[in-house]
């Protein structure tokens, strides 16, 4: 039996045995944190290829750093004001990948950053982590959870959409969660009735599924409950709340990816392919929002942009200018709105005295949020 099959056996059986104890259903988030994360055998904390730009390469999907350095050096441009602007030394990333992006700002940032701090649950990524990163080891620590209390700046690339949530379906006009059950060999949806709701009131009376993201909100109550100092910038495919629970966005945005394809149906080839869902950035903000601390200060929101519009602003075109034809492309996917330019959204929060952030200064949107 090859390895793949053999973690995937590994792994169907695991969540075979968490849909039996609860009685033979389980939400869609708890099936989606077990296909990702299950020790040893999710698709996170397996061994397998995961970033990479081409299929060749046994890779299932490509992010913006692995795209180009580019990405890292413009990005570096916000982070080193959020540093001076916060008083901080220090970057905390969450879900690093293959840690190109770690290794571009610690390029580009230089003596500005004492430590960096990789968050990450994954055993097999960490060791690539290491090797990609060895020539700043006086610098890298790794945590598998965040400290009691911290301060710095917090950076998340495609960290936010791979955070297990939970579906809601209406049905002839009535609400039910979607959770997973098993048919036989196979794992099956299946609705139950559910008081939970959509934070909107989606129109119409048309059957109709979203999502909504409990954990993501979590993660951001936990970063404003223990982070005493800095800032945090995030950067996902995703919508403001008005455009995430459109009527007619009917379908949800669950999405799989494996050998650079797309598929809707996270139910096969659990443990072999990654699992997202859309964010819902306003869900975000006001979670940041609703952080308040005990003498009243919480998190500001400093900015809501496109990625597009503030790789713009932190200054990647000069930066292209003096690139090679193939470089300049690959640079020109980050901001083309076919691409990653308008579905890709960055979000930056901070806590302290609020300022006007340099990559939000033209096509800010919180106004949108």
């Amino acid at each position: 039996m090859n390895e793949p099959t053999s973690l995937t056996s590994a792994l169907h059986e695991r969540i075979e045995q968490t849909i039996a104890q609860a009685g033979g259903w389980i939400g869609f988030d708890r099936f989606m944190a077990l296909a990702l994360y299950e020790p040893g055998l999710g698709y996170y904390a397996n061994d397998s290829i995961k970033f990479g730009a081409m299929p060749q390469s046994g890779s299932d999907f490509v992010t913006a750093p692995e795209m180009t350095p580019l990405f890292g050096q413009t990005v570096a441009v916000q982070v080193a004001e959020a540093l001076e602007r916060t008083g901080t030394r220090e970057i905390w990333e969450f879900g690093a990948g293959s840690g190109a992006l770690a290794l571009q700002l610690l390029g580009a940032l230089g003596e500005r950053v004492d430590r960096y701090t990789i968050v990450d649950l994954s055993g097999s990524l960490r060791a690539r982590q290491q090797l990609l990163l060895a020539g700043h080891a006086d610098k890298l620590h790794w945590a598998d959870t965040l400290p009691e209390r911290f301060e710095g700046v917090v950076v998340g690339n495609e960290v936010l959409d791979a955070m297990p949530v939970k579906l809601l379906v209406r049905l002839a006009g009535q609400w039910h969660e979607r959770g997973v059950a098993r048919e036989g060999e196979a794992f099956a949806w299946q609705d139950r009735p559910t008081l939970l709701r959509p934070p909107v009131e989606i129109e119409g009376d048309h059957d109709y599924l979203t999502e909504i993201h409990p954990q993501a909100e979590a993660f951001i109550h936990t970063l404003g409950d223990r982070l005493e100092r800095g800032a945090a910038l995030f950067f996902d495919y995703g919508f403001g709340e008005s455009e995430y629970y459109h009527p007619q966005r009917h379908m949800g945005t669950v999405m799989c990816h494996r050998a650079h394809r797309s598929d809707d149906n996270p139910l096969v080839e659990v443990g072999l392919k990654d699992i997202t869902a859309h964010v819902n950035f306003t869900g975000m903000a006001l979670a940041a929002q609703e952080q308040l601390l005990p003498d009243g200060e919480g998190w500001s929101v400093l900015g809501y942009t496109t990625q597009a519009h503030f790789l713009i602003n932190c200054g990647l075109l000069p930066k292209m200018e003096q690139k090679s034809q193939a470089e300049r492309a690959l640079a020109a996917k980050l901001m083309m709105e076919h691409e990653m330019g308008e579905l890709f959204k960055v979000l930056l929060i901070a806590k302290g005295e609020p300022w006007e952030p340099c990559g939000f200064v033209q096509g800010d949107r919180s106004h949108r949020l």
